[in-house]
C-alpha cells in the first residue's frame, strides 16, 4: 500500500512539474505555426511613435515564455503572453498579461493574404473594447494592417 502510495504521489509530482512546461510548448508552436513571431508595424521604415505607430514584437523565450513586447519610442515595455488560440476562421486570440496595468487583455488578430497582419479586436479582462470588428471602438476609424518588420 505504502509502495503504491509513494507511486502515485510521485506520478503526481512529475506530472505537476511537466504540465507548465507542456502549455508553454503549446502556446510557443500555436503563435510560431500561426506566423505570429518577429516586429510587425503600420511603416517598418518610421520610428515607433505613440501617436504614429508602435513597433510590435512577439518572441520566444529560452525558457519557452512567449513574449509581447511594445517600443512606443519614448517607452517601452515587454509582457507575456499567458494563452493563444486560432478560431476556424484564422483568427488568432492572444491573452497578454500587462503587469504595468495590472490587467491582461485580450486581441484578436488575423493575418491577410498579402502576409500582413490586422487587430480585429482588443479587449480588456472587463470586456471593455478598445478595437471592436476591426475598428476602434473611440473613433470608428478601421485599424490599419501591419508589416512584418525583419
Amino acid at each position: 500500500m505504502t509502495r503504491c502510495l509513494s507511486r502515485c504521489t510521485t506520478a503526481v509530482l512529475l506530472w505537476v512539474a511537466l504540465v507548465p512546461s507542456a502549455r508553454a510548448e503549446t502556446l510557443a508552436a500555436t503563435v510560431e505555426q500561426w506566423g505570429l513571431l518577429g516586429s510587425w508595424a503600420v511603416d517598418c521604415a518610421a520610428r515607433p511613435d505613440r501617436d504614429k505607430g508602435a513597433l510590435l514584437t512577439y518572441e520566444i523565450r529560452k525558457d519557452g515564455r512567449v513574449m509581447y513586447r511594445r517600443n512606443f519610442g519614448d517607452a517601452r515595455d515587454e509582457n507575456e503572453v499567458v494563452s493563444a488560440t486560432i478560431n476556424a476562421e484564422g483568427l488568432l486570440n492572444v491573452m497578454v498579461y500587462f503587469p504595468s496595468l495590472h490587467q491582461t487583455r485580450e486581441f484578436g488578430l488575423l493575418l491577410l493574404k498579402d502576409g500582413s497582419l490586422r487587430a480585429i479586436y482588443n479587449r480588456s479582462d472587463r470586456g471593455e473594447y478598445t478595437i471592436r470588428d476591426g475598428k476602434y471602438v473611440a473613433t470608428g476609424a478601421p485599424t490599419p494592417a501591419q508589416q512584418r518588420c525583419d
